[in-house]
């Protein structure tokens, strides 16, 4: 019987697993705001109103369907009537002040809003699709004057002609005070200001990172980034604040193009982002397939839109089927492939994925429209370019490890190519290359073992390669710090230090002596000095030339001593 004992899990993996279950709270919490409505202070302000609805048919006038509200269809969903022009009529208004009516932009050529009054009077106002910027607040929200007269107004009635009827025909009908009105520009002024100011700031950032950098996944972020904030400019109706001469149906189309390049941007974000193997193969091709039908189905629908509209928007909704589906694909692959960014990529879509399966449902006709479900993908993508900029700091981190990781390769590399595998000192290669150049006097030291083949002969090779370790650490610890030590080979050392460093060869001599070798051998060293400059090669050539005539004389004289080569007769 074997026990499997797991190993403990790590801080990071602690925070890992807390920050994925707090992202997947925060989705379900979204989920529920969508599906179920926001607490009333979350919503915009004023006072929903519901519609009925009826098919528009000649002859009909707004005073004629006032009288016979009964006509109109309560129960049936707005979307199952399709496209086309259509009357709709609210119920009984509620009591209290009215100043204002505010509706969600949706596809329409005209609107003509009337207003009956309880004695009976009938005012109209209206707009169309190229005229309705001078009504769009933000959130996309359509504003149209209720104005006060001598009694209350008691039902309100629209006429839309050319109605798209893509998720309704008038969605999000509230009634308001002026003060309402304000309270939600106010509100949804400051949302779209704090994300677009968070998105705004995390492309300048990322692309100032892009040019220091110059990391594929960087420009792929910052395109996601860009596409982002050009659809909440466009969605949340600032576009047409800014352009007022923007055909509101116009804007829509944009809407769709810009939203299906934020979502084909995520996968290519993902793309440049995961590791190469996690997309090699069918998932590659998979994606390049999504990739394609998000912008060819958002394209044509902005191209060819209003005609068939409804199959058009179907079409575009089964690419983000598509959409869906590659993600859990993707994430499995990751996870088959042990790839470092899994659990990044669970935290950034975790809110996305609910969203856009939200919005799919809806699309689909199985819930019903609700304010907080038309924002979701602001929230949402925001929340996970937020996200996703975690990750790109955390796969920095990991560049910035694999470059220092990389750096300490090639100082061990050159370390390595630098130093004498016996002995650990600088070899000649590396010695000249540090020596030549340096400013000022410099003092060349050569030492030469006495007698170093005998030391062979009797205690062998291993025994002489022990001595010549010991030698060279007696030789380090007696020279002046920042000396040159290095072995020039077989048994010969070489030592270079500024002329006023106080070299001292007598030092060494005693160093040496005091030392204990291999079996206690006695071992001794010849020692030659000269001082001049090292600016050169050629320098280098005379320097040494000196220190070994001095370093021959020391021989000579004895072994185990040292002579300088100024001492020297000259040479005749």
């Amino acid at each position: 019987m074997f026990t499997i004992f797991s190993p403990l899990p790590t801080y990071a993996d602690v925070m890992i697993g807390s920050a994925i279950r707090w992202v997947w709270r925060l989705a379900l919490l979204l989920a529920a705001v969508t599906l179920y409505g926001a607490p009333a202070a979350a919503m915009p302000a004023g006072r929903e109103v519901p519609l009925c609805v009826l098919p528009a048919a000649p002859g009909m006038t707004a005073r004629a369907l006032f009288a016979r509200p009964d006509r109109f269809d309560c129960t049936t969903p707005q979307r199952a009537f399709g496209a086309g022009d259509y009357w709709l009529i609210s119920t009984p208004l509620p009591a209290g002040p009215i100043d204002v009516a505010r509706t969600s932009s949706v596809w329409q050529d005209r609107v003509t809003l009337y207003v009956l009054y309880a004695d009976g009077t009938i005012r109209a106002g209206g707009f169309t699709s190229r005229t309705t910027s001078t009504r769009l607040g933000m959130g996309a929200r359509i504003e149209m004057p209720v104005a006060r007269a001598g009694t209350r107004p008691v039902r309100l009635l629209w006429h839309v002609e050319g109605s798209g009827n893509l998720r309704g025909i008038v969605l999000g009908s509230v009634v308001g005070t002026v003060a309402d009105s304000r309270l939600a520009e106010l509100s949804l002024g400051t949302f779209y200001a704090a994300f677009g100011g968070v998105i705004g700031g995390l492309l300048i950032y990322n692309l100032a990172l892009l040019m220091a950098l110059r990391q594929a996944f960087q420009a792929a972020y910052c395109g996601l980034l860009a596409s982002l904030f050009a659809y909440v400019v466009s969605t949340s109706g600032l576009l047409s604040i800014w352009l007022p001469h923007l055909d509101n149906n116009d804007r829509l189309r944009l809407n769709a193009v810009l939203l299906g390049a934020c979502a084909a941007s995520v996968i290519m974000f993902a793309r440049f982002f995961f590791e190469r193997r996690v997309f090699a193969g069918w998932l590659g091709t998979a994606s390049n397939v999504v990739v394609a039908g998000l912008l060819a189905s958002n394209l044509a629908f902005a191209v060819l839109a209003p005609r068939h509209i409804l199959a058009l928007d179907r079409i575009v909704t089964a690419s983000y089927v598509l959409l869906i589906l590659l993600v859990p694909a993707l994430l499995i692959q990751a996870w088959r492939r042990r790839s470092n960014y899994l659990w990044l990529f669970a935290i950034a879509w975790g809110v996305p994925i609910v969203t856009s399966s939200l919005r799919i449902v809806h699309g689909l006709g199985w819930i019903d429209w609700s304010f907080w479900l038309d924002q979701s993908t602001v929230m949402s993508m925001g929340l996970e370019a937020l996200l996703s900029s975690i990750g790109i700091a955390y796969r920095l981190r990991l560049l910035q490890r694999q470059r220092d990781h990389a750096r300490e390769r090639e100082l061990i590399a050159r370390a390595l190519a630098d130093t004498d595998p016996l002995t650990g000192l600088l070899n000649r290669r590396a010695f000249l290359h540090h020596a030549i150049g340096r400013t000022g006097d410099q003092t060349l030291m050569i030492a030469d073992l006495d007698h170093f083949k005998d030391v062979n002969e009797t205690i062998g090779h291993d025994g002489g390669d022990e001595v010549l370790r010991s030698f060279a650490r007696t030789l380090e610890a007696a020279v002046p710090a920042g000396s040159l030590v290095a072995r020039l080979g077989g048994e010969e050392f070489a030592v270079v230090a500024p002329a006023d460093a106080g070299v001292r060869p007598a030092a060494i001599l005693h160093a040496l002596r005091m030392a204990r070798m291999p079996f206690d051998m006695r071992v001794t060293t010849s020692i030659g000095t000269c001082t001049g400059s090292l600016l050169r090669e050629t320098d280098w050539k005379s320097l040494y030339r000196q220190a070994d005539r001095a370093l021959y004389a020391a021989k000579a004289a004895g072994r185990d001593r040292a002579r300088d080569a100024a001492t020297l007769p000259v040479a005749a």
